[in-house]
């Protein structure tokens, strides 16, 4: 499979998964594609060895999972973990504003968003909608207006003359995107209606309920003056959720390999479907089904927790510890913390970089935040504490995280594939210590 597949293949999922309930279709497409079999949770399980599987949790958590040939415990899981939400805007249960004759639909921030970009952006809606039906039947479904369809203006210069010195933003006050110009007798609700009927649901009757957010429509793209950069919305992290998938569907059917992309791990993953969740512990009851045998499986294993790192940018170097600071198109790079805001040890750093010596051309990085600055999270602590099993933290090194519009090198993306790849085939992930 060639690495302009790959690539392509990243573009094109990236502009079909504005939200999570998206991004987790399209990997089960995917997953469907590479004949792996869907199951449910509320359901008793008949497993055979060697076959694929996945399951979907509330629409936005998907796991997808090889139920290896070779299960012994003695052979440990091969677990990978990313996530499917990004930070974005969303619509309040009730949005609707008429200010001037301007019609606005009130927001609030989901995550830790850079706002500044989201101003004089391109914006469509896309998202889930639960309706009845005209039997009364209460149904869910994802909608996406794709079109621009609003607007967040900056104020004009003129009128804030300090706004390159200094700006803050009041998301409650200044980010209310603008749909249209008219009278003030407008409902969502009803525009949502007839957004299912034109998606070709004539029965819906009523919408109860939505969750909904704002995204650029600008699409994915290679850039730069030799095309050597992705630059994209949403790249933390449905890049790492995308290639895990990818690897794991390519994977060989004889060792028990996981792959888990959670929600919610952008506001801190306390929810049924993040990582503080029982999603991985559920399925490992399912698989281990013995505590003792479970116990021992776990203890063979090992995690890579995969989520962007911060690239060193050339215009910020001194926000970077002067022997840390990893380049874009230069390999993964292996995040470390000594708080165990990330979960890499020296043991499990080691394993992965003989693992990457064995790929050829796959080169890694190291990255520590400055002792004068904290660093952010992921699911690997929280994942590996829940469960206990020995984790790693890495990730391609991005430009502008958290920004409605992101950067990564077009190289890493293979990097990291074939890394995940090896992951997944290696005969024993057992770790000393």
């Amino acid at each position: 499979m060639s690495e302009q597949y790959i690539r392509d293949a990243l573009i094109d999922f990236l502009n079909a998964s504005p939200t999570p309930y998206h991004a987790t279709a399209q990997i089960a497409q995917m997953l469907v594609d590479k004949g792996f079999s869907e199951l449910k949770e509320d359901e008793f399980w008949d497993l055979t060895l060697g076959q694929r599987y996945y399951f979907v949790r509330s629409d936005s958590t998907i796991v997808g999972f090889v139920w290896g040939l070779d299960n012994s415990v003695s052979k440990g899981i091969r677990l990978v973990g990313a996530h499917t939400d990004s930070p974005c805007i969303k619509l309040k249960p009730q949005p609707e504003k008429n200010i001037k004759g301007y019609q606005q639909l009130g927001i609030e921030v989901y995550g830790g968003a850079l706002l500044n970009p989201w101003f004089d952006r391109d914006l469509s809606l896309a998202g889930k909608v639960c309706f009845l039906r005209d039997s009364g039947e209460l149904t869910c479904t994802c909608i996406n207006y794709r079109d621009p369809i609003a607007v967040i203006p900056s104020l004009a210069i003129h009128l804030d003359r300090e706004a390159n010195k200094k700006r803050s933003i009041n998301p409650q006050t200044d980010m209310n995107p603008i749909l249209f110009q008219g009278s003030n007798d407008f409902s969502l609700r009803t525009m949502l209606l007839e957004k299912l009927h034109e998606d070709g649901i004539s029965d819906a009757k009523e919408v109860l309920d939505f969750d909904l957010s704002f995204y650029d429509t600008q699409g994915a793209n290679t850039i730069g003056l030799h095309q050597e950069f992705l630059a994209s919305a949403r790249l933390d992290n449905l890049l790492s959720s995308f290639v895990g998938m990818h690897a794991l569907a390519n994977a060989d059917n004889q060792y028990t390999s996981i792959m888990v992309c959670n929600d919610h791990e952008e506001v801190g993953s306390q929810s049924d479907i993040g990582a503080l969740g029982t999603v991985v512990k559920d399925l490992l009851a399912r698989l281990y089904p013995q505590e003792q045998e479970r116990q021992v499986a776990i203890r063979r294993s090992l995690m890579l927790s995969v989520d962007n790192a911060h690239g060193i940018h050339p215009n910020y170097v001194n926000r970077h510890d002067e022997n840390h600071g990893p380049q874009l198109n230069a390999g993964p790079v292996l995040k470390f913390d000594a708080n165990q805001s990330y979960a890499t040890s020296s043991h499990s750093a080691a394993f992965v970089k003989q693992l990457a010596s064995m790929e050829p051309k796959v080169p890694v990085q190291t990255y520590v935040t400055r002792a004068d600055m904290r660093c952010g999270s992921t699911i690997g602590p929280l994942t590996s504490s829940q469960i206990g099993i020995k984790t790693l933290d890495l990730g391609v090194a991005t430009f502008a995280m958290h920004s409605i519009r992101e950067l990564a090198g077009k190289d890493d993306i293979n990097y990291l594939h074939r890394l995940l790849s090896r992951f997944y085939n290696a005969e024993k992930v057992a770790i000393s210590g």
